[in-house]
């Protein structure tokens, strides 16, 4: 979280994903037509971590219904539920949803009603030894 909407900081975000051990070569980086992620230098950037970009269409909201999705369940289910007097305050509740909630307890039916973690661990169990 920062005060700015600036590349750098979704940069930060990719690295921290990356850093996770999870974030596999040819995995796919959606969004919108903003100019910080259809920079050349972010497409540098994507390409050096083996990342495919994908951007939405002009004026179909569609391509984008997973990540508002996402951003409606928090503000609904977490956020409007705490005033917040420090950024910090805001990051670890927003961390705490995610991981604590969201990730490891809510059922997605568009993962059969399973959690993004059941997901993930069949996905990894899945995988041939290397």
């Amino acid at each position: 979280m920062a005060d700015h909407y600036r590349t750098e900081l979704i940069k930060d975000a990719i690295r921290m994903a990356a850093g996770t051990g999870l974030l596999q070569s040819g995995a796919v980086f959606h969004s919108d037509r903003g100019s910080n992620c259809t920079s050349d230098e972010f497409g540098r950037f994507l390409t050096g971590l083996g990342i495919r970009r994908s951007v939405g269409r002009t004026g179909v909201c569609y391509d984008n219904a997973m990540a508002e999705s996402f951003f409606a369940a928090i503000k609904n289910e977490w956020l409007h539920r705490f005033v917040f007097t420090t950024r910090a305050k805001a990051k670890r509740q927003v961390i705490r949803y995610i991981e604590g909630f969201y990730n490891q307890r809510r059922l997605h039916s568009a993962l059969g009603y399973r959690t993004p973690l059941e997901v993930l661990n069949e996905s990894l169990s899945s995988q041939p030894a290397a």
